[in-house]
């Protein structure tokens, strides 16, 4: 699974970012976790404000911080468990 935190570098994006990690870790996911800083490629995603959380290439959420049990439903979907 390829897991993408979208943003600056702002405290929003660092908490989710935190939070993935911390969720990836709690269901002994295997992913790969990686910050995009570049403003083209976060417009790439088509998301207007960020933190973005992205998913095997699919946006799952942006603008917001998902609570820790909307993302543990989103990482487990998407692990297919």
């Amino acid at each position: 699974m390829n897991i993408k935190i979208l943003g600056s570098g702002c405290a929003s994006c660092q908490m989710l970012e935190r939070m993935v990690r911390q969720a990836v870790d709690e269901l002994k996911l295997e992913a790969t976790i990686d910050k995009v800083t570049d403003v083209e490629q976060i417009m790439s995603y088509g998301i207007m404000w960020t933190p973005g959380l992205v998913i095997d290439g699919e946006v799952k959420a942006s603008g917001r911080i998902p609570k820790m049990e909307e993302l543990a439903r989103l990482l487990t979907a998407a692990a297919g468990k």
